[in-house]
């Protein structure tokens, strides 16, 4: 997968304050995710910054794509690399407000509901946003591959992330991926009669891949009067996938179905219970 051009930076006049360094983003210690190849730290009152050997710079690119829609995200500042470490870095806008995963079990019903209409309606306006290739609209911004795991290979000579012409190839690919990665062949052959049967006639709809309440900030939760205010965020995985795709990484990512996430999931997305039953077949042998 090809990456955008670096480095970027917004209009010096766009910034609330100066960006900050790389002396003062390694040496924060506020730690939002702690990965090896992939850290998100806080930069003072107003910069969330991403980095590491293994940030692909595109979702800064996939986010500056959506500031000119009606998709609520974080504003990008910059993004770039480390040439001495070959290391990426986006830098975004700090979103005040908190994490729908740890306020869920404390709020009401009614202010669940009334996230789940909000969250309804940005992810149909999302779900409009067209292709930037109709002859090949399964891909991701500037016309890539699809960044899911699914795709992922470590030989970037033999890729398997498109991008793809029709539903077909994008279901042999996953099927491709699934016999290089050494499972059985005969069932990889069951999945792709399986797939070519049920896994037909879904339009590409822009999906942001991993909608789970980590990835869900709420700024205001909003009264009888004012809808919650909301803004997505990690759009890590974000591309044109088929139309169940969304649905069915938000049921895989329930986790221990420890509450009642799922029925929320439920009401701002169109089940697709078939589809979901077989990826989350496909994804366990895969990932565990």
């Amino acid at each position: 997968m090809t990456s955008p051009v670096v480095p970027y930076y917004a209009a010096i006049e766009s910034l609330p304050v100066q960006l900050p360094t790389l002396e003062e983003i390694h040496s924060s210690k506020e730690f939002m995710s702690d990965q090896e190849a992939r850290m998100v730290v806080g930069v003072g009152e107003h910069f969330v910054v991403k980095y590491g050997e293994g940030v692909d710079l595109i979702e800064g690119e996939t986010i500056l794509h959506l500031e000119s829609t009606v998709v609520p995200t974080p504003r990008i500042y910059a993004w770039f690399q480390d040439q001495s470490t070959k290391k990426n870095y986006i830098i975004m806008e700090r979103i005040k407000g908190q994490v729908l995963a740890s306020m869920w079990s404390d709020i009401p019903k009614v202010t669940k509901e009334a996230i789940a209409t909000r969250l309804r309606s940005i992810l149909n306006d999302m779900r409009k946003l067209p292709s930037p290739d109709q002859d090949y609209p399964f891909c991701s911004v500037g016309r890539r591959g699809l960044p899911d795991g699914i795709f992922w290979t470590s030989d970037p000579a033999a890729p398997f992330a498109g991008p793809f012409k029709t539903e077909q190839e994008l279901n042999e690919a996953m099927i491709a991926k699934y016999r290089q990665d050494g499972m059985s062949t005969e069932r990889g052959n069951y999945y792709s009669r399986v797939f070519q049967q049920l896994f037909r006639d879904h339009p590409a709809v822009f999906t942001h891949g991993d909608l789970q309440r980590k990835n869900i900030m709420i700024r205001d939760l909003g009264d009888e009067n004012k809808e919650p205010d909301i803004v997505l965020i990690d759009f890590e995985y974000s591309g044109w996938y088929p139309s169940y795709w969304e649905y069915s990484r938000a049921i895989y990512a329930c986790g221990r179905w420890s509450d009642d996430w799922n029925l929320s999931v439920e009401t701002f997305l169109k089940p697709a219970y078939v589809e979901y039953a077989w990826t989350e077949l496909l994804l366990r042998e895969l990932w565990t």
